[in-house]
Parts: structure tokens; sequence; C-alpha cells
């Protein structure tokens, strides 16, 4: 049997200065001080257009939220290349155009991005022909349930990042064995910037790492922790056989400045 390629991706956050952004987007628009935001852009968006290129064919994409920005009410717009939300989700478009997968499934990122009273989301998935966009959601490849949602909690210790995936699988089991959910063979969860999985014989769970860059405000002065910018891949025969790995791109743009 042949196997299905399938492609995850999350956390554009297309808009954001150090959102993952298509050239046709981008300009050195910032100020100076911002110049090495947009040569991360750019480092990001090349390392993104090579990988997607080696991966493909991609049978099914798993786009897994917080596809745009928003307008970035925290810092004031300052941290904003893009503020327009419909800029934003014509950027998202175009990346996921790019990708150019046989199948598109998306889920909706946090409201604080995609919109509190609104799903900006919705308009990307129009655009791209998503066979469907949710909250949490399940596909069915090959025989091998995959459970897919944007949000999940985080730790800000390292061996503490195991727990909310962990636990997360748990609750499936548990809609499962009520018989009201579908059991999950692999759960994936994004939002936190970190890929990190724990597996079992029985079932696999992951947090997916993002394709938005260093930099933030938030992350900058309020976070501790690594961040993970990449995707992840599968390559699925059947339930009880598949692969997958994460694809992870290292920066060495943070390198300090002697004066």
């Amino acid at each position: 049997m042949k196997s299905k390629r399938v492609l995850v991706v999350s956390d554009f956050h297309c808009g954001h200065l150090v959102g993952l952004t298509p050239p046709g987007f981008d300009a050195d628009r910032e100020p100076q001080r911002h110049r090495e935001f947009y040569d991360m852009r750019r480092t990001i968006w090349r390392w993104f257009k090579r990988t997607v290129s080696r991966l493909s064919p991609i049978d099914i994409l798993i786009v897994n939220g917080d596809a745009i920005d928003g307008k970035g009410p925290a810092s004031g717009g300052t941290e904003q290349l893009y503020m327009d939300r419909k800029d934003q989700s014509d950027m998202a478009t175009s990346i996921i155009k790019t990708i150019d997968a046989k199948k598109i499934v998306m889920s909706y990122g946090t409201p604080y991005h995609s919109g509190k009273d609104e799903d900006w989301e919705d308009i990307v998935a129009y655009n791209v022909g998503a066979e469907k966009i949710g909250g949490e959601d399940v596909i069915d490849v090959s025989g091998l349930v995959i459970n897919y949602r944007h949000h999940v909690g985080r730790s800000t210790i390292p061996h503490g990042r195991f727990t909310p995936i962990a636990k997360e699988m748990l609750w499936n089991l548990l809609w499962a064995e009520r018989g009201e959910y579908p059991k999950a063979d692999v759960l994936i969860r994004s939002h936190v910037h970190y890929h990190v999985a724990a597996q079992t014989s029985e079932w696999l769970a992951m947090t997916t790492p993002a394709l938005q860059g260093y930099g933030t405000k938030y992350g900058g002065r309020r976070m501790s922790g690594t961040v993970d910018i990449g995707v992840v891949v599968f390559d699925v025969t059947s339930r009880g056989e598949y692969t997958w790995n994460p694809v992870i791109l290292r920066l060495n743009e943070q390198r300090p400045i002697l004066l």
C-alpha cells in the first residue's frame, strides 16, 4: 500500500515583524533598528520554501492555528508589519497555496490573534479550499486517527513540557472510553512554539514547532525557555505503520554584539 504524506504546520503569525512572510508581502518597512527582523523573515522564508519543496508532494496538510497575528493590542500594534487582518489573511493564503497540498484541513487559533468576535481564519480556509476548519477535530489517514487542535497549556520548566500533552491524551482516552469521541492514535497540539513528544506503544502526542521567528516582546520580556521553528511530517501506510519526523530550523541570528 502506498503511504500518504501528512505535513503539519502552525503559528505563521502573518503580519508580525517575525511572522512567516512571503516575499510578495515583504519589504524593508521597519525602522533601521528593526533591520534584524527583516533579515530573519527572509532566512525563515527561504528555509520554509526549500523544506516544502523537499517534502513534496503533500497528500494532507494540517494548518493548526494562529495563521495570522491580529492587531497586536498588547503591544499597541508596535510589532505589526501589517495591521490589517485582510492583508494578514492574504499572506496566510499565499503561504498555504505555496505548499500545494492535495487536501487541507485547518484549526482555529487563539482569539487574541485570529479574532475575539470573528474568525478571520475562516477567510483563509475559504481562500485555500480547505475541507474543514474547527476547534478540535480528527482525520483518518489510512486507518491512523489524528486528533488536532491549536491550543494547549504550556510549562516553564523543561521536564514539565510533556505533562500538558500527556493530559490532553488522557482526556481523549476518557472521552473515547465513554464512547463519545474517537480514540486518537496521534494527538497534535501547537500554540506553545516548542516541539516535544510523548509516546507509548498505544499512542503518540506532541506539540508542534512554530513558523514565527524569535524576537516578540512577549517572549523576550516575559517568557523563559527554548523556541522551535519548523514543521512535522508523517508518512502513513496504515494505523500500525507510520513514521514521523520534526524538521527544525536553528537560527544563528541572535548572536551577541560586542560594543
